[in-house]
């Protein structure tokens, strides 16, 4: 027997259709990963399989016994008492369990997620509250864990152990998240809320990709073969009184079901869409550190920090929750002033700054107001544009424009921010944690944004895909103040610090190994302990280094264009031998990109 079944479950909020007859089954030890876009429903029908909440029409089935436990996206206001007070309040009794066993639950759920158990909740910030409810759904041993954006305000360290958590439980888990490598890494199945509907795929994230990229593109081809003939069933009544004739009757009949047919369909809302605002170009130099330090009482969150960024430059901030990142972007912005060392600014410096916190919005205004003041215009890419067709574009309706933001969810209040973000002109964008409560779509919309900006990025995210795909290279907090500089996003800075603690650790181990033998004495010792001179390039492998970035880019080229045409609509309608060659052929690409990309580095070093 299922754990939970949902059958025929509808439910309606003033007149908008959030589910129609769904049915869903959620079997022991299913991962499943719940998509959609903001507004779609998911955090309500994560509180129906709750039961917070009641479907208009439909049942909702529970096997005997099944316990469930649930962190919401709203950390609650009244938490207090120590971390260990807290997470043991929620430890089910086991019969026949000795004392000792509870508590050693309670620790390691607590150390997993990185905790101190006599801390004070009160006191800890809103990441650390998350940790601190995510320990006390584990130590519950519940059947189905329900997790809405689980991820949220949690650091890179944390949101790994919170995955490698997830994977040890032998329990169903159904998940909300915008974090896609979150996704792939947790989730056996995905479901898709769209229009009313649940859609089940039985795949990873992935592959989930792929096919509903397929099934939107056969389902606008549907519609636009349905409204031709539409068309020209309208041309055919209007052509006058023979379609009045008794023998045309039933096509007249026909064509009444086909308008209402038409008026039926829903239609899948826009996309996001809109353009960055660029203004004149900054000076070369952006800003440029030099030994900056800085701290709070007897704690140095940033010592000896020496950094450039030039124009152009894109650069990622990465670190812990509470280790000084919105401190260094404050620092670096003249918002603050360091406990030594300077800052110096470039010229022409027009920047724009996304806050990790609603702290921009205001309550008592409109959805309007907050993006545009009082002005019922916004100038976009040269372009005067009403307000109530740009915010359209951010998929809000008149009305919702011209209504108070105190209802909206946080990812159309995130929406919200990123319109009154993207209406500014900058060269430099400011940007900390900005993927907080976006849906995905809009997340790879801000993502292609970002792509073309010719101007400085910084960017503060724990987000692994955005930084890599997003940033060129990463100021990571290494403890102690320092600050480390890499090349490239995440994933190069794993792969760079993993050389290095190689690196670090391979004198240590040849001189424990039994097989190193006597070492030498005398001229002897002095040539084997020297450093070997680095080694020189030949005059081919100076030219194959010369040629690299070229072929590089002619790879991307070809690549880019690839995916283009696989995105479009049409791709999906070609053989199966056609969309298998083209898989094939980007396979192969990114093959001879990597490998590419390898010798760069390789001869590069």
């Amino acid at each position: 027997m299922a754990e939970l079944s949902l059958r025929e479950i509808s439910l309606s909020f003033s007149g908008d259709v959030l589910f129609d007859a769904i049915d869903l089954q959620i079997e022991k030890g299913e991962r499943l990963g719940l998509l959609g876009r903001n507004g779609a429903g998911k955090s309500t029908l994560l509180r129906l399989l709750q039961g917070r909440i009641e479907p208009d029409s439909g049942e909702v089935v529970l096997r005997q016994g099944l316990r469930i436990a649930a962190l919401h996206q709203e950390v609650p206001d009244d938490l207090c008492g120590t971390v260990e007070s807290q997470v043991r309040a929620a430890v089910r009794v086991k019969a026949g369990a000795a004392d000792w066993e509870a508590d050693s639950d309670v620790l390691e759920a607590i150390s997993r997620l990185g905790l101190e158990p006599q801390m004070e909740v009160a006191d800890l910030s809103a990441g650390s509250k998350r940790r601190v409810l995510l320990a006390r759904a584990f130590v519950s041993e519940a059947d189905l864990l329900i997790l809405d954006e689980p991820t949220n305000h949690l650091d890179i360290e944390a949101t790994q152990a919170l995955e490698d958590q997830i994977l040890r439980r032998r329990g169903a888990l159904i998940f909300v998240t915008h974090d896609r490598e979150f996704l792939r890494r947790v989730a056996t199945r995905i479901l898709d809320l769209d229009r009313g509907h649940l859609r089940s795929y039985d795949c990873n994230y992935g592959t989930y990709l792929e096919r509903r990229a397929a099934e939107l593109a056969a389902e606008e081809g549907q519609a636009r073969e349905f409204d031709k003939k539409l068309a020209k069933e309208e041309a055919w009544k209007k052509r006058g009184i023979r379609a009045r004739r008794t023998r045309n009757q039933g096509r007249v009949r026909a064509l009444e079901r086909m308008r209402r047919e038409r008026s039926e369909r829903r239609e899948r809302s826009g996309q996001v869409r809109t353009k960055l605002q660029e203004v004149e170009r900054s000076g070369q130099l952006v800003l440029r550190a030099e030994k900056l330090s800085h701290g709070f009482g007897d704690t140095e969150l940033i010592r000896n920090f020496s950094t450039t960024i030039m124009r152009g430059d894109r650069v990622g901030i990465l670190g812990p929750n509470g280790c000084g990142k919105t401190t260094l972007l404050k620092l670096i912005l003249g918002e603050l002033e360091p406990t030594s060392g300077s800052v110096k600014l470039g010229t022409q410096l027009e920047v724009a700054r996304f806050d990790q916190l609603h702290s921009v919005l205001d309550e008592n205004k409109t959805v309007q107001e907050n993006v545009c003041e009082h002005s019922d215009t916004v100038e976009i890419g040269g372009q005067t544009r009403h307000i109530l067709g740009y915010l359209q574009d951010f998929l809000f309706t008149p009305e919702q424009a011209r209504g108070s933001i105190r209802n909206l969810s946080g990812g159309e209040r995130r929406r919200i921010q990123l319109a009154r973000f993207l209406a500014r002109p900058a060269n430099l964008f400011v940007l900390d944690e900005p993927t907080n409560d976006l849906d995905l779509e809009t997340l790879e919309l801000l993502e292609a944004l970002l792509a073309e900006f010719t101007g400085t990025l910084i960017l503060v995210s724990h987000d692994r895909a955005f930084i890599d795909n997003v940033v060129t290279s990463t100021l990571v907090f290494e403890g102690a103040g320092r600050i480390g500089e890499y090349v490239g996003g995440y994933a190069d800075w794993q792969r760079q610090r993993a050389a290095l603690e190689q690196k670090a650790s391979m004198p240590a181990k040849q001189s424990k190994s039994p097989a190193a033998g006597p070492k030498p004495s005398g001229k002897s010792a002095t040539k084997a302990e020297s450093a070997p001179a680095p080694k020189r390039l030949s005059y081919m492998e100076k030219r194959e280094l010369e040629q690299l970035p070229a072929q590089i880019e002619q790879l991307e080229q070809q690549r880019d264009q690839l995916l283009e045409a696989m995105a479009s609509a049409s791709f999906f309608q070609q053989s199966g031998e056609a969309i298998a060659a083209a898989k094939a052929e980007l396979g192969e690409l990114e093959g001879q990109l990597e490998k590419a990309y390898a010798r760069w580095e390789e001869l590069e070093d």
